[in-house]
């Protein structure tokens, strides 16, 4: 609905009004609830300062207006200053406003007090007009998909009408697509790219579904659309980077993350990237540089330090440096991270390196730490095997599925590649029918380089049994 009003001659002569009087050194004349459509309209152009200058002169005018106060309570839970917004709110004269309801809901729901807000939420729909029931329920699940709560997204969308408009459709899809019902989110957004074939925001969409569902192929087709739509789109070109990192297709993808770098120079993802893509390549000491050049950029708070760590500690360890390794390693013991994942990555920097006593007591430290947990058993062994300790990796998986008893369902296939290597073919099948039958990602990822390209997991066992007797 603001979209149409934004387009619209009413709110362009308003926008020129305020426009043409800011120039000229002129007051504005406008009332609060317009000056507030004007700051939504600079949000969305991405006019930040104009936003909140338009936002201020409503309040010099009207200090308790509702629209502005709420624009400044939702702009301070954008930067997590709840109490802030709190104190905005309190400022509303108005406190029946239905603009006020929703962000006294979005400030509960920003403090993790759902139920608190979804109580307040449901309070308004007793004696609700039958005319205004629709807006509010799908306004409601808006609010709540924007905030990533997406089951009370899906749950207030069953209390509306379905509704064949675009509005509705996206707002269907981008809940499908929070509850992991990624086919039925491909199939809507398909649907809205059909109406609206040079959306890039529909085409980016549907790379996420896709990329999300594993279908990485489609997913980086989808991105190229969005790329074609606008070149420099940095959703797209992240998007197809991502893609192409995950088809293992390293150096166009180290590509498309230099150039989405180029648009997006502050956003460390992408040079973080460009290390991993590297160290993938085998191109060592590239990947050290341009990692070391991304610590510099990188803010102290960012959640991907302990991954540029990481890929640092990957490169000088092929670069048969363990101690720089380490080194860095050792940067994450202070930080946010899986500190049991940290230290069998540790371990396998020192048995790469030959540091076999090293590598043992890291190891036994990662399975105390974790309290014998599956998967550090499940990591130490994998690495035993990217080791060439292949002997050693079957003998430890023997002993790992008597730990974790017939239930489980990671791992067989790491065992089945340890028992192609041995040339153990008969356990070998086995092992790979097991492991297609109750994990197919991990056999399509594991197992993938010894089958035909496009060769769908349910095959994988009939095209080998029939293989292995030529």
């Amino acid at each position: 609905m603001k979209d149409e009003y934004f387009d619209s001659e009413e709110f362009l002569d308003l926008l020129k009004e305020y426009e043409e009087a800011l120039q000229a050194g002129m007051p504005v004349f406008l009332d609060a609830d317009e000056l507030a459509d004007i700051a939504d309209y600079y949000q969305m152009q991405d006019r930040y300062d104009d936003a909140v200058a338009a936002v201020d002169c409503a309040l010099e005018r009207e200090p308790n207006a509702v629209l502005p106060l709420v624009f400044k309570a939702r702009d301070a839970l954008s930067y997590g200053d709840v109490e802030r917004a709190a104190e905005y709110l309190e400022r509303v004269d108005d406190k029946d406003d239905i603009e006020y309801h929703y962000a006294s809901a979005e400030l509960l729901i920003a403090q993790n007090k759902i139920e608190e807000a979804d109580a307040l939420l449901r309070s308004k729909l007793s004696g609700m007009d039958s005319d205004d029931h629709q807006d509010y329920v799908v306004d409601v699940a808006n609010i709540y998909s924007d905030y990533g709560v997406h089951d009370k997204a899906m749950e207030w969308m069953m209390r509306a009408k379905h509704e064949n408009t675009d509005d509705f459709m996206e707002l269907m899809a981008r809940t499908l697509f929070g509850i992991g019902k990624y086919e039925d989110s491909e199939r809507l957004f398909n649907e809205l790219i059909d109406r609206n074939p040079f959306s890039k925001y529909y085409w980016n969409a549907l790379a996420s579904v896709q990329f999300m569902n594993e279908d990485y192929g489609a997913s980086v087709s989808s991105s190229e659309y969005a790329i074609a739509i606008d070149p420099k789109d940095p959703e797209g070109l992240l998007s197809k980077a991502n893609g192409l990192f995950r088809l293992d297709n390293f150096e166009e993808a180290l590509d498309y993350y230099e150039r989405y770098a180029e648009v997006a120079p502050d956003d460390e993802f992408g040079f973080l990237h460009q290390g991993a893509c590297l160290v993938n390549l085998g191109r060592y000491e590239e990947a050290a540089e341009r990692l070391e050049q991304t610590l510099e950029l990188t803010p102290e708070d960012s959640p991907y330090l302990p991954e540029i760590y990481q890929e640092l500690g990957f490169a000088y360890s092929e670069m048969g440096q363990p101690e720089t390794a380490l080194f860095y390693l050792d940067q994450t013991d202070s930080m946010d991270c899986d500190h049991v994942d940290m230290l069998v990555i540790k371990g396998h920097v020192m048995l790469a390196n030959d540091h076999l006593r090293e590598a043992e007591q890291m190891f036994k430290d990662a399975i105390i730490q974790s309290g014998n947990a599956p998967k550090t058993l499940l990591r130490i062994i994998v690495s035993l095997y990217d080791n060439k300790y292949v002997r050693a990796c079957y003998k430890m998986f023997k002993k790992y599925f008597k730990i974790v008893g017939p239930d489980t369902n990671e791992g067989y296939s790491y065992l089945a590649l340890c028992c192609w290597d041995l040339k153990r073919y008969d356990e070998f099948l086995d092992y790979l029918k097991t492991a297609v039958e109750r994990n197919p990602h991990e056999a399509r990822v594991v197992l993938g380089v010894l089958f035909p390209e496009g060769l769908k997991p349910d095959d994988y066992y009939a095209h080998m049994k029939a293989y292995l007797k030529k």
